[in-house]
């Protein structure tokens, strides 16, 4: 009976979980699914001032002024062009909700512990410590992010909630 106790407190192995797939370009990303609140159609939000260019601006999603920003252009590809699959993935991250702009979402998998790996240790757009881990569906490689310690970082421009 123990050791089904022990089994039944230990933490999901490192990576492991369910995961919200998204393009970008060529790429393709996943987030934890837990951090995803909703997924809307994309609408021009209200631009701010002097905002860097990643942050398109504000959206009121029922009464919550949300911070819209394109992850095409916070990882430094090319120009996003916006059309008919372009969606906003809405994130709840500890009580703030920010969106995200991406090219199209895939779908949502689970990953177990053999189908992750480290992310290698390279120079790129995103700081290595909001990578998560890489993920392989068949032949699939998957970059999955760690969305809080990426919406968090002092570079988003985004004011503590």
């Amino acid at each position: 009976m123990n050791a089904v106790l022990k089994n039944m407190n230990e933490a999901a192995p490192p990576g492991a979980g369910e995961y919200l797939t998204f393009r970008l370009g060529e790429e393709e990303y996943g987030l934890d699914i837990l951090a995803v609140q909703e997924i809307r159609g994309y609408e021009a939000p209200t631009r701010v001032a002097n905002a860097p260019a990643f942050l398109k601006g504000v959206s009121n999603l029922r009464g919550t002024i949300v911070p819209i920003i394109d992850m095409r252009l916070r990882f430094n590809c090319a120009s996003a062009e916006y059309n008919h699959l372009t969606v906003v993935i809405i994130l709840n991250l500890r009580e703030r909700v920010v969106g995200i702009v991406v090219d199209s979402v895939s779908d949502v998998i689970e990953l177990t512990a053999a189908q992750v790996q480290p992310a290698p240790d390279v120079e790129s757009a995103i700081d290595a410590r909001c990578i998560r881990c890489l993920g392989s569906v068949g032949d699939r490689m998957l970059i999955l992010l760690d969305i809080e310690k990426l919406m968090a970082s002092p570079d988003m421009g985004l004011a503590s909630a």
